[in-house]
């Protein structure tokens, strides 16, 4: 099944939904459940969280930091005096973290190669007619598999990240694992302290194909992708001017349940950016990046990741 058909199959079955009908799924699909916004201490973000990891090991990104990051950035570029970066090809390391038995989590070579063509798509403005190409581009570079329970269902991150972790601060690092998040990235200014864990961890069922009803198009791991490279969600900072940085993404006060046409949760100019990957809308809702995201990210390659 192609990725326009997997979108217009979920697409239908929201709106049987919306109308009261009753559909009897063929298998039982696991919940993921959206929660508060989650940054760990070590500069992660995190897409969905669930009720069970909402504790004290994580927190938001406060004014306070958001202005000392963006005094970091305009300083490094400062001090690079360099162009900004014109795009690049972006190396993927795929690490799938599978029970002992090697069963659970197994991700098929079809599913990976997928989901690095949607990467592909969604950074190249290929979803909508008025999506902003970011210029990145993602080539598969290695896949390992690991038989490991315990790295299966993400404990102990730290330690397999920093034992599996590939390539340097350009390439992205994408592990599978099973937990109660749709997905968790570690932000590019922290790579000088934290390199050795940075990248992406993606629900193994939210890869194309997958069992996560809303959420199995591959759009977490661009929605994750999204922050490696630097971009904050779409409502961060709420209701106002600095919100996130990026000045063609109008405010919002909080997330995205699903897909609101139409809703409007700020006074500030423009409706909800609901089809912004940095939203937490479905995968069927999502189709672009803006042209400010886009240029963000230019900054923070630039600034913390080209080589």
């Amino acid at each position: 099944m192609n990725r326009s058909t997997m979108r217009a199959l979920t697409l239908a079955g929201a709106t049987a939904l919306a109308l009261g009908t009753t559909l009897a799924p063929a298998v039982a699909m696991p919940t993921v459940e959206r929660g508060t916004v989650c940054v760990e201490p070590s500069g992660a973000a995190a897409r969905g969280a669930g009720a069970q990891h909402q504790g004290a090991d994580h927190r938001d990104v406060s004014a306070t930091e958001q202005r000392a990051i963006e005094r970091q950035t305009a300083a490094a570029l400062a001090r690079q005096g360099a162009k900004l970066a014109d795009g690049a090809t972006v190396p993927v390391y795929v690490h799938v973290m599978r029970d002992d038995t090697g069963q659970l989590g197994d991700v098929t070579d079809r599913q990976i190669r997928d989901q690095i063509a949607v990467l592909n798509e969604t950074f190249s403005g290929g979803e909508s007619s008025t999506a902003s190409d970011s210029g990145f581009r993602f080539e598969l570079a290695d896949v390992q598999r690991y038989d490991n329970t315990t790295w299966h269902y993400d404990r102990a991150s730290a330690k397999y990240r920093s034992e599996t972790r590939r390539g340097g601060a350009d390439a992205l690092n994408m592990w599978l694992v099973d937990f109660d998040y749709l997905g968790i990235a570690t932000f590019p200014w922290d790579y000088s302290k934290q390199g050795r864990i940075d990248g992406i961890r993606v629900h193994y069922d939210s890869l194309p194909g997958g069992a996560i009803a809303n959420y199995n198009l591959g759009e977490t791991a661009t929605h994750e992708a999204g922050h490696w490279f630097g971009l904050y969600h779409t409502f961060q900072g709420g209701c106002t001017e600095t919100n996130d940085e990026v000045s063609d993404t109008p405010a919002q006060s909080a997330p995205t349940r699903g897909c609101p046409e139409g809703s409007d949760t700020c006074g500030l100019p423009g409706l909800d950016p609901i089809h912004n990957y940095m939203d937490y809308s479905y995968d069927s809702c999502y189709t672009e990046f803006s042209g400010g995201q886009s240029t963000r990210m230019a900054e923070m390659w630039t600034a913390y990741r080209a080589s």
